[in-house]
């Protein structure tokens, strides 16, 4: 039985995982970079400049300029976990990429790593793209909102682990619809992303902070975009890089259970 909480053994040759899936994304280039385009110019102009008609400001902050970071957080969110859930099961069992590549001298470990830096991978490029759109908006400030880059890996490094934790629990590709519908839709909304969660219950602030990532990323990029920095983010940044790091720890060993079973 493997120990969720050991520490993998993983070596560079991950990296060549991380090369294989990059080669097959540039193949597609058009397709794969048309979606965080066109998102970031939807989200912005449906609910930036549609709702920002009737609310105005939020904290002393327009409403549009509010809501932007939370569009990279959610790209984040989204071009990661999707990644590491449907892409990596089909990689999975259906394409057999990852019996192929045990077969060579990588270790599962080094493969799920791969696939790990990979997510993490997809939603800085989904962010870079993201953040030219909502620049030409002019609702980013610079120099500090190029700080969203690199934290976007470590978010997506975050989603990518935990996504994998529900890939290596699923029974089928089916069953994933329940991840994605009971937990990544409700944190889309429920995070800070839309209206500020001072507005709800003391609780529901309680548990969106204990319990969902987004929250934690959300007021970090919204910290720099604005800029608006407050001692918070300390305890934000804290949040993700651990629970990245444990998150990490308990995907490759449970794919590790799951693969060699």
């Amino acid at each position: 039985m493997v120990n969720i909480f050991s520490i993998p053994r993983i070596n560079r040759r991950a990296w060549h995982v991380w090369r294989r899936n990059l080669t097959v994304f540039v193949k597609t280039w058009k397709v794969n970079f048309f979606p965080p385009f066109v998102e970031a110019f939807l989200y912005l102009l449906a609910i930036g400049v549609g709702i920002g008609t009737y609310v105005k400001e939020i904290d002393g902050v327009p409403y549009v300029n509010f809501i932007a970071p939370a569009i990279l957080g959610i790209a984040v969110m989204n071009s990661a976990f999707f990644e590491c859930t449907y892409g990596s099961y089909v990689r999975m069992y259906y394409q057999k990429s990852f019996d192929a590549i045990i077969a060579t001298p990588l270790s599962i470990e080094d493969v799920i790593a791969g696939e790990l830096l990979w997510g993490a991978t997809k939603s800085v490029m989904y962010v870079v793209i993201m953040l030219g759109v909502l620049t030409l908006f002019g609702v980013m400030a610079f120099p500090t909102s190029l700080f969203v880059i690199p934290l976007a890996f470590i978010g997506g490094l975050l989603f990518a682990a935990l996504a994998m934790c529900f890939t290596a629990i699923t029974p089928s590709i089916d069953a994933l619809n329940y991840p994605s519908f009971l937990f990544i839709t409700p944190m889309s909304l429920f995070s800070g992303t839309f209206f500020p969660l001072t507005i709800l219950p003391p609780i529901f602030s309680y548990v969106a902070l204990a319990l969902l990532p987004l929250t934690h990323i959300v007021a970090v990029f919204r910290m720099l975009t604005l800029p608006a920095f407050s001692w918070t983010m300390v305890f934000n940044l804290t949040w993700i890089v651990a629970v990245t790091l444990l998150l990490c720890v308990i995907a490759i060993n449970l794919m590790r259970r799951r693969l060699i079973v």
